[in-house]
């Protein structure tokens, strides 16, 4: 049964698994060979069946979408990302691709698996029991996942420029995609988080408009990352933000956009956190 290990103790697999696929990909680059794109698949599609199953066990227990402190937000901010990843990372062809989603959700769920602090409370009475402000809470952390994508490939654009830049193109360096190919995908993973980012305020409004929330700091936060990335697709569509800028501006905006859910986590009205088995730690 699942009840069998706690929800932590699923995440903390799931952690393991992503663990793993960084370091096969490490161990492949030290020894300049191309990774497995099949078994880095499988290696992170572990991983995110055993999160997924962790973060259920938190949505029966808190009866909704687990969004209830920093470490869940952490959380489902990762699974959002690996989501994307295996639906279209096959698509993209990016053979290290696999490998940076690895290494960015394996940091994500082990720091936040790692301060307990965290996890020790969550808000109470998330979302009033509105289904609507729920989709709206999860679509702005499943857009969050988008960025978190975005920020990988513009990492890997960074990358492939100073291998361009320093002629250094051999070794693990020609495992790269071309640098087109990395600025399109950047600038589609842009515009799709900033739609769905868009879509998640928009639903939101309507029912801050009939019942205001009695705090309105995790509004400010989402217009604020909102904002920021709907200025930065503006100014790479006019041209103005292109190339490097553009990679070191989306990196930049991801780590803002993970700063805030820190900030947003500790909103509103602590309360002792849930196990999905109470009586273990």
């Amino acid at each position: 049964m699942l009840s069998v290990l706690i929800d932590r103790q699923w995440l903390w697999l799931a952690a393991g698994f992503y663990l793993a696929g960084f370091a096969l990909g490490t161990l492949a680059l030290l020894r300049e060979h191309r990774q497995s794109r099949a078994l880095m698949y499988v290696l992170i599609a572990a991983g995110y069946a055993l999160q997924t199953i962790g973060l259920w066990l938190r949505g029966q227990v808190e009866h909704g979408c687990p969004l209830g402190n920093t470490f869940e937000i952490f959380q489902f901010t990762a699974w959002s990302a690996t989501t994307l990843f295996l639906v279209i990372g096959a698509t993209f062809r990016l053979s290290l691709l696999g490998y940076f989603t690895s290494t960015l959700m394996a940091v994500l769920t082990l720091v936040s698996l790692s301060i307990p602090s965290w996890d020790a409370t969550r808000r109470a009475n998330v979302f009033g029991g509105n289904p609507w402000i729920e989709f709206h809470a999860a679509l702005a952390l499943f857009s969050y996942g988008v960025f978190a994508l975005l920020a990988l490939t513009s990492l890997l654009f960074l990358l492939r420029n100073y291998s361009l830049k320093h002629k250094r193109l051999g070794g693990w360096f020609s495992f790269l995609p071309s640098i087109i190919d990395l600025d399109h995908i950047s600038l589609r993973l842009l515009a799709a988080g900033v739609v769905l980012l868009t879509a998640s305020l928009a639903v939101g409004s309507v029912w801050w408009l009939r019942d205001p929330p009695g705090s309105v700091h995790a509004i400010l936060v989402t217009i604020t990352v909102w904002a920021a990335y709907t200025l930065a697709l503006g100014l790479r569509l006019r041209g103005v933000l292109i190339a490097q800028r553009f990679a070191w501006v989306c990196a930049a905006l991801f780590a803002m956009a993970l700063i805030s859910t820190e900030m947003v986590g500790h909103d509103k009205h602590p309360v002792p956190a849930v196990r999905a088995i109470s009586n273990q730690p």
